[in-house]
């Protein structure tokens, strides 16, 4: 990818800047020794828990973990799903584990400020790094997003553009809806109701079943509604009430119109399938959504679309996963081992090619990624703003994210209590 000019650098390390920010959820004391090898030597098992049970993660996660078997016959390996929207049960087993002084060899889990909540119980994988050369292969934003402390204590897999709007082309066109034509959000909105008025289908896809959707869906508003700096501001607890107050009166219209009865009980795999099945027009999501259309053979630009969610053009909201290395490990040669795996050209085509995410090294070829996530590819090289993902550990640190989450159940699962809402949102922000 290209060397970014300095103000284009400054402007994508703001995305970093929560890493440093209060409220982690400290482990420190809880183990007693976070050097290497707490339970003896590289023979034991390595242990990776992850929450990709369905979908496009789980043919993701399949497939890097048989390619690393193949390559590493000799590494004796249990690799563990389990299962939850949002990482929600992977975390809190995580949280249990580490509080147990009875770390996993390693887990899935995002970086940036989300390491906040493990301070205390972080292995070191600066020699894997150096050894490695991926301050070099790798980018410079995921680079910074896996360090804590001055140490390594990540190594990515895959990056993640979180304003994507996706939709089913055969709704769109018996709507006689143009996608690329929406530059705004009153533009969506009016092409919704053009779906609801000349379809049968549902205008837009929501899974409600867990609060960080809204989340994240009142985070894009804001984002193609308010713009960059508007976000920011709110990220950064700067302020911006009156952003966060017309994004939110704005994502209440979405909810209370648009959406299936039955979005409280649908999670994100059941919402993505109303897309693939001509049940609803338009998702926004990830664009893991895409690894679920790629790998039911659902065709771009034929069976399924994308656009930036209106009024994000230019935009990247950033998002990451990795896997993470806790000190006393268990397994510690047989974990770096995987590590350096992980990092490597090979694992970063297993994985992102089905996750429907692309890769963080620098230097993987783009032929097996197909149009849309070479497309993907040079969006972010060309992106002007790479705004952190909100609902997702890098933008917010985790107090912060769980604060949020619960302000959203709380105040905006239906009805939609705007005011209370919003200054919860404000606070938690500014704390």
């Amino acid at each position: 990818m290209r060397e970014q000019d300095s103000d284009s650098t400054l402007t994508r390390r703001r995305m970093l800047q929560a890493t440093g920010a209060a409220g982690a959820v400290g482990f420190a004391g809880c183990l007693s020794n976070v050097t290497d090898g707490g339970n003896g030597g590289g023979g034991n098992t390595l242990e990776v828990l992850h929450g990709w049970t369905g979908g496009d993660g789980q043919r993701a996660i399949n497939a890097l973990t048989e390619g690393f078997k193949e390559a590493h016959s000799d590494v004796d390996t249990d690799f563990r799903p389990i299962g939850g929207g949002g990482n929600t049960n992977l975390n809190t087993v995580v949280s249990n584990r580490l509080s147990q002084n009875d770390p996993p060899s390693s887990f899935a889990g995002w970086p940036g400020a989300n390491l906040q909540k493990y301070d205390g119980v972080l292995g070191d994988l600066s020699d894997v790094w150096e050894e490695e050369g991926f301050t070099d292969s790798h980018l410079q934003e995921a680079v910074e997003a896996c360090q804590y402390n001055d140490q390594y204590a990540a190594v990515p897999i895959g990056s993640h553009r979180l304003n994507c709007l996706f939709y089913n082309t055969s709704v769109v066109e018996d709507a006689g809806v143009d996608p690329d034509s929406m530059s705004s959000i009153d533009d969506l909105i009016t092409a919704m109701d053009t779906v609801a008025s000349e379809t049968d289908a549902t205008p837009m896809a929501q899974a409600m079943k867990a609060p960080w959707t809204t989340l994240q869906l009142f985070g894009v508003v804001l984002l193609g509604q308010e713009g960059y700096d508007s976000y920011m501001t709110f990220v950064d607890g700067e302020g911006g009430g009156d952003a966060v107050r017309s994004a939110l009166e704005t994502t209440s219209t979405i909810l209370s119109n648009y959406i299936s009865d039955d979005a409280s009980q649908i999670g994100l795999t059941g919402a993505n399938e109303m897309i693939m099945n001509g049940e609803a027009a338009f998702i926004h999501n990830g664009n893991w959504a895409a690894g679920a259309y790629r790998g039911n053979d659902l065709a771009y630009d034929e069976d399924w679309g994308f656009v930036p969610f209106p009024g994000t053009e230019g935009m990247y909201t950033f998002h990451l996963d990795s896997f993470i290395y806790p000190g006393n490990n268990p397994s510690p040669e047989a974990t770096k081992t995987w590590m350096r795996y992980v990092g490597g050209t090979e694992a970063q085509v297993l994985f992102n090619t089905r996750k429907g995410s692309i890769p963080t090294r620098t230097d993987v070829p783009t032929d097996e990624f197909g149009p849309y996530l070479t497309e993907t590819i040079d969006d972010f090289q060309n992106a002007d703003q790479l705004p952190p993902t909100l609902a997702h550990g890098l933008a917010v640190s985790p107090n912060q994210l769980t604060n949020m989450k619960s302000a959203i159940t709380e105040n905006f699962t239906g009805p939609y209590d705007v005011e209370a809402t919003a200054t919860s949102l404000l606070d938690i922000a500014q704390q």
